[in-house]
């Protein structure tokens, strides 16, 4: 019944620890490490010892995944013996061997509670008789990080050792013992640290990056010319150039309109799309109708002609139309201002 009493100690004691357990992503700590620890032994009524004791060790070992630990460890166990000797005096029991231990971490936190099997082998020494034998552990534990480099560790086992008929004690070779071991794990090198979380993506369906009036997810043509008007799509369909200004009664370009077309002649080199474009020229409706005909067509070719020369790679194609497209009320000055313009309109898809 001793060794059921103990392991059920063992399981009890460590599941006290997992109510606390909160998970936490962080990357694999897959250091090496080295975890000295001391030993508090209560040895099992089969050794006939009702003294407690004590003892060291060391492992070293390494994490394998988020779950899994394996160690390698070496210890040795000492305690009295309470049979007396043929001389009446008392024997000491002189526990010394190694196991290896496969630890499972519930989760890895601050706080980390594992659960650990272990097999190994042990030499047992008492009133002068000595024999090895195979042991088994199990038990529940946990860790706790006091920095990146140091960590506290503590768990509760409960050993088996079956010493294979070396008749150490009369009536048995097999014992069970209660193991409280408490140390401390050093990782060896720098703890490895989580990559930054890269920023969301925007959502495309809530930007507009060129202000045509057409999301992102839908823009087959990014980075539109300001101020043009686009299809569905977000493809560019015309452009009106306001502010571009002839002499009076002639199709020479003021300095004004230079600089402006200027501007447009950068967009347009500048823009990926290299459609084809028709330069439109439009009047007011004083004078004839054939009159301002012409006129449109030289004040459209002037305009050409100078984006041309600003380095403008389109096919520009320069058409006239006159007084017949008017935008605005031609019995007003303002309305006759609006309708004398040049506008920009691509003439097929773009390429």
């Amino acid at each position: 019944m001793l060794n059921k009493n103990l392991l059920s100690l063992a399981v009890l004691t460590g599941l006290g620890f997992l109510p606390l357990a909160q998970a936490v992503d962080q990357p694999p700590d897959n250091r090496w490490y080295v975890a000295p620890f001391g030993t508090y032994v209560k040895p099992g009524g089969d050794r006939h010892s009702d003294i407690d004791g004590y003892g060291a060790g060391m492992g070293i070992g390494k994490m394998l995944n988020e779950h899994f630990n394996v160690e390698l460890r070496g210890f040795y166990n000492g305690f009295d013996d309470t049979n007396p000797r043929r001389d009446g005096s008392k024997g000491q029991w002189d526990l010394a061997g190694g196991t290896a231990d496969l630890q499972y971490y519930f989760f890895r936190d601050t706080f980390s509670p594992y659960a650990v099997i272990a097999a190994g082998g042990m030499n047992s020494y008492v009133n002068g008789k000595s024999g090895v034998g195979i042991i088994g552990e199990a038990g529940l534990g946990f860790t706790y990080e006091v920095n990146d480099n140091f960590l506290i560790r503590s768990d509760v086992r409960y050993r088996y050792n079956n010493n294979l008929n070396a008749h150490l004690n009369p009536g048995t070779d097999e014992f069970h013992d209660l193991l409280v071991n408490v140390g401390f794990v050093v990782p060896f090198g720098p703890k490895p640290v989580a990559a930054a979380e890269p920023p969301p993506e925007p959502d495309c369906s809530t930007l507009d990056s060129d202000s045509d009036g057409v999301n992102d997810c839908i823009d087959k043509c990014p980075g539109t010319i300001s101020g043009s008007q686009v299809d569905d799509q977000g493809c560019p369909i015309r452009l009106e150039i306001r502010g571009v200004n002839f002499k009076f009664d002639s199709a020479e370009l003021t300095p004004s309109a230079m600089s402006i077309l200027d501007g447009v002649a950068e967009s347009l080199i500048n823009y990926p799309q290299k459609n084809d474009i028709e330069v439109q020229g439009h009047t007011s409706s004083e004078g004839t109708s054939q009159y301002n005909l012409r006129l449109s067509n030289r004040r459209s070719q002037a305009v050409a002609d100078y984006l041309s020369q600003k380095g403008v790679t389109n096919k520009l194609t320069a058409k006239g139309y006159g007084e017949d497209q008017p935008i605005a009320d031609n019995s007003t000055e303002e309305g006759r201002q609006r309708n004398r313009r040049v506008e920009l309109v691509w003439i097929e898809d773009p390429k």
